[in-house]
């Protein structure tokens, strides 16, 4: 370029102007042409990933373009100290900033992809995102400080070391919440319940997951009450999840006596057929009936049959419980029930 420039003789501001000049049509044009070429090439190919960084990165190569053209042209005319530092400092964190919000945009991309995608990494899922995504504004937020005092000359190793005493500070105060955010992590990642399951805490509540934050998971009762429990808490803790294992089927036991001389085998059939004609038992696993024990004044039966899902409990128990009690009228069985009898010794005697 500099043969070029001689044609403005011993006017630097002329040549200043015309270096600018040309890096901005070199800009113009490689927003024109080369960021729409670059699309059409990444618009064949069935990836959308390389769609988003052709996107991402016109922006920060377009500027860059403009940049050097500026420097160049402060380099050209040489004010001198300070204001060279001043100028290229300056032009320098522009740079850094344009370029960290480049890399902020792709990470996110990135991150976003890989929780979309059903062969992920397990600890990485839309509901882990918002803090991974946290994570990385802050780590990249940080570097692009540093490097930015860095182009001020300015000495981070105080800064650094200030931010460590802080951070031990900090973490010491908020050991509570960052075991919660920790142990928040390790349940999103681990999965031991997910929302819409039925768990049952150790404490005796039992209700659906609501929400699964970051600090606190939350469920809601059959009475309609909302329990928010730490998740700190509900990483050493024993969950029952009513909704785990291979499918969400739960399987609901009624438990029903009879006295003794009754017919069992009509028990047994008359038990099958009242969870067979009920459409809300399931007919895969079948129901069974089982002859527990022999108890002090029945003999004890249990009707085990399968549901879709946990908060179908109540509502079948009842159900079953009263198509039992009526078909046993209707067959004329006896449901035996505790019967005391009072003998009195000696009656008092009267004056």
């Amino acid at each position: 370029m500099a043969p070029y420039l001689g044609v403005f003789g011993d006017h630097p501001w002329l040549k200043a102007v015309a270096i600018v000049t040309v890096f901005l049509l070199l800009a113009w044009v490689f927003d024109r042409f080369i960021s729409s070429t670059l699309k059409n090439l990444t618009a064949r190919t069935r990836f959308k990933f390389d769609d988003q960084i052709i996107d991402h990165l016109h922006s920060p190569i377009y500027f860059s373009v403009i940049l050097i053209g500026l420097a160049l042209a402060v380099t050209l005319l040489a004010f001198g100290e300070p204001y060279d530092f001043i100028i290229f400092s300056s032009l320098r964190t522009i740079a850094y900033v344009v370029w960290t919000i480049f890399l902020l945009r792709v990470v996110r991309s990135i991150l976003r992809i890989v929780a979309a995608n059903e062969q992920r990494v397990a600890i990485l899922h839309p509901q882990t995102l918002p803090l991974f995504e946290n994570i990385a504004l802050i780590v990249i937020f940080v570097l692009a400080v540093y490097v930015i005092f860095s182009a001020w000359n300015v000495d981070m190793t105080a800064w650094l070391a200030s931010a460590g005493i802080v951070g031990i500070a900090v973490g010491f105060a908020a050991k509570d919440t960052l075991a919660n955010l920790f142990s928040g992590v390790f349940i999103m990642a681990d999965a031991p319940y997910k929302i819409g399951d039925f768990v049952v805490l150790d404490t005796g509540e039992r209700g659906e997951i609501t929400h699964i934050g970051i600090r606190s998971t939350r469920l809601r009762t059959r009475d309609d009450i909302e329990i928010t429990v730490p998740n700190s808490v509900m990483g050493n803790t024993k969950i029952i999840n009513e909704s785990g294992g291979p499918a969400e089927k739960f399987r609901i036991r009624v438990a029903v006596g009879v006295a003794y001389g009754s017919d069992i085998d009509k028990v047994r059939e008359i038990l099958m057929d009242i969870a067979l004609s009920d459409e809300a038992v399931c007919e895969d696993p079948e129901p069974r009936v089982r002859f527990r024990t022999f108890g002090p004044s029945s003999l004890d039966f249990e009707l085990l049959c399968w549901i879709e899902q946990p908060v179908l409990r109540g509502r079948v128990l009842d159900a079953l419980n009263c198509q039992v009690y009526k078909r046993f009228i209707e067959e004329k069985i006896e449901i035996p029930y505790s019967k005391h009898d009072l003998y009195i010794k000696e009656m008092p005697s009267g004056e």
